[in-house]
């Protein structure tokens, strides 16, 4: 890994809001056979720690998955499946998708539905105009703003089945708040199928177990104190097979004129969203749909996130505001979550 992407990697691994390195295990029930391995894919640094095998083969296909996987969803390599329907010709308007393409656009258009376009997974226009990791602090001219939103809408998509439909040539997708999820997904499918009960798969942040510990006790996340040091945290919460993702502020974001500007973007507006929230940590089985939701929670504001999490089955969440209070959906509310001390904090 040559220096810069070295230096690209460290930023990603320091934005990153939930920490899996955080996760804490007696090491007198640790096997021997513990093994793990990191790269940087997807653009952040992907680990996965298998705790009850020494197959390091598994760890090599690992890896391999994420490669393939990034090179259908990027929107930035030019081969990828997402690249491709992005810089369609004019007059191409239906195509084909493979299964995992089909299916992760459907996630990403039911919550673009259930949150009334708060996420749209169309944001591409924007996101492609905010530049949060380029170290320069520069807020789009407004007439490039205003252009880009006039190209965002859900609405100007149709799946049916994997046969997609662009409903206007100014569409475009943006993937990337979902596709580490889905990708996660298909790494314990893939870990499960082979054997493996105890295992941690980390993408940047998206932290998904398989099982438990090796003992059975369940595996304790730290989660970050928001714009404070990678290793702060405000709590943990002790989770086994389940993921745990989070959306922040403070993740990809630069600072001008006295005010932050972060990668959470309005669909509306084009401005990042500005509603006393800067964080928010989903925890369910799927993490697909934790990236879904923390990204829609997050949009929806917290009245209005806390709702959505209470109706949806099998999903809770931590919200975090501007001052630094916790609130907590009613699902959260019965899990083990601490603070440093432990003392519970729901």
């Amino acid at each position: 890994m040559n220096q810069k992407r070295l230096t690209q990697a460290a930023g990603v691994l320091a934005g990153a809001a939930v920490l899996a390195a955080c996760f804490f295990l007696d090491q007198k029930t640790v096997p021997q056979e513990t093994i793990s391995r990191s790269d940087f894919l997807l653009n952040t640094f992907v680990t996965v720690t298998l705790y009850d095998t020494d197959d390091e083969e598994l760890l090599t296909q690992c890896m391999a998955l994420c490669r393939e996987y990034e090179n259908r969803f990027s929107k930035t390599i030019a081969d990828s499946e997402i690249y491709k329907l992005n810089h369609r010709s004019p007059d191409e308007t239906t195509f084909t998708l493979s299964d995992d393409t089909a299916a992760l656009l459907r996630e990403g258009l039911y919550y673009s539905q259930v949150s009334d376009g708060a996420y749209d997974l169309t944001i591409e226009p924007l996101s492609s105009l905010w530049d949060f990791t380029g170290g320069q602090a520069v807020i789009p001219p407004q007439s490039s703003i205003d252009e880009a939103v006039s190209r965002v809408g859900y609405e100007n998509l149709s799946l049916d089945g994997n046969k997609l439909t662009f409903l206007s040539p100014d569409t475009t997708l943006d993937l990337g708040s979902i596709a580490k999820g889905f990708i996660a997904d298909r790494l314990k499918d893939f870990l499960v199928s082979r054997g493996v009960e105890s295992a941690i798969i980390n993408l940047g942040g998206n932290v998904l177990c398989i099982g438990t510990q090796p003992d059975g006790t369940p595996f304790r996340i730290g989660i970050q104190k928001p714009f404070a040091e990678y290793s702060d945290v405000v709590g943990y919460v002790d989770i086994d097979d389940m993921s745990v993702v989070s959306s922040g502020v403070y993740e990809r974001h630069f600072v001008a004129d006295g005010k932050n500007y972060h990668h959470l973007l309005n669909p509306k507006t084009g401005y990042p969203y500005d509603n006393g929230l800067i964080s928010v940590v989903i925890i369910c089985p799927e993490s697909v749909d934790g990236d879904a939701l923390s990204t829609t929670c997050f949009s929806l504001g917290l009245e209005k996130g806390i709702e959505l999490l209470d109706s949806t089955d099998d999903a809770c969440g931590i919200f975090i505001t501007d001052d630094y209070e916790l609130h907590f959906s009613e699902g959260a509310r019965e899990l083990s979550i601490y603070d440093i001390h432990g003392k519970p904090l729901n």
